[in-house]
């Protein structure tokens, strides 16, 4: 049965009870929802209120064991906690969508921030697929890049790059065709992924087409946990780089031709005249 009703323009339309209803009932009851959540290099102190908030409300949390482990306190009591392992993240996307389906509300949670190396693209691309409609919301989060660079000093305060040595997703060819771009017009540069137990070779190629571009002497941090126990930094220079230990969860910034040490921390000036 149709009815009409006079909009705000003082015309008339057309109005289906029974399909305006089932709109309204729908809007009421659909709860599902994704927060794809950036928690930070680690730490409580370093995760924004609005990410707190998002896990705190979530019924479902999904993420990197690892990941799920340093937010497990903030699950609410009866909420669900899916964890798996590294290199599952197209079946934690669709889980997070199949959970969102059934009118839960989610919680995707990323180190760092969703959308640098995390799971922002995945949720959103699976959700397209799969999702009929499901809202996702992308919360920030406080990235390794600029934990590592706050240890540091003051490393990127003007142009950088950022780098993922990890040739998983993408071809090592390309990682160095942009590792000469960015040293070749002097970016300061954040590695991320540089290194691990069985991959050794990325850092070592790295560090060569580097040094063909920037002097022996540049200084280059090298953060280790970032934010986390067992946080360790240190400052040496590009041509000492290789001495230092470094694994998947060191963060290194190479510095470009104007960085410097002071006091003890890096500075990349900006450009600002100190003589007046």
């Amino acid at each position: 049965m149709r009815a009409s009703s006079i909009d705000s323009r003082g015309k008339k339309r057309e109005v289906n009870p029974e399909k305006d209803k089932a709109e309204r009932r729908n809007r009421s009851h659909s709860r599902g929802r994704i927060s794809v959540v950036g928690i930070g290099p680690g730490s409580a102190e370093h995760m924004t209120p609005k990410a707190r908030e998002a896990i705190e409300a979530a019924d479902v949390v999904v993420g990197y064991k690892t990941y799920v482990e340093l937010v497990r306190s903030l699950v609410k009591s009866g909420g669900q906690v899916i964890s798996g392992t590294m290199g599952r993240e197209v079946d934690r996307a669709r889980t997070a969508v199949a959970k969102a389906l059934e009118n839960k509300r989610v919680a995707v949670v990323s180190s760092g921030d969703p959308g640098v190396y995390g799971m922002a693209g995945i949720v959103l691309e699976v959700a397209a697929l799969e999702g009929k409609g499901i809202p996702v919301e992308i919360v920030p989060g406080v990235t390794a890049a600029t934990a590592a660079a706050s240890r540091l000093g003051a490393p990127l305060v003007t142009d950088f790059a950022v780098i993922s040595l990890s040739d998983l997703l993408t071809p090592w060819e390309q990682i160095e065709e942009r590792l000469e771009a960015a040293a070749k017009a002097d970016f300061a540069i954040v590695l991320y992924n540089p290194q691990s137990m069985g991959r050794k070779e990325p850092l070592a190629k790295a560090h060569e087409i580097l040094l063909r571009h920037r002097a022996p002497s540049t200084p280059v941090g090298v953060v280790r946990q970032a934010g986390r126990e067992g946080e360790g930094t240190v400052i040496t220079t590009l041509e000492r780089l290789l001495d230092c230990d470094v694994d998947m969860v060191t963060t290194i910034i190479v510095g470009n031709s104007t960085t410097r040490v002071v006091n003890g921390r890096m500075v990349t000036p900006r450009g600002y005249d100190l003589s007046r």
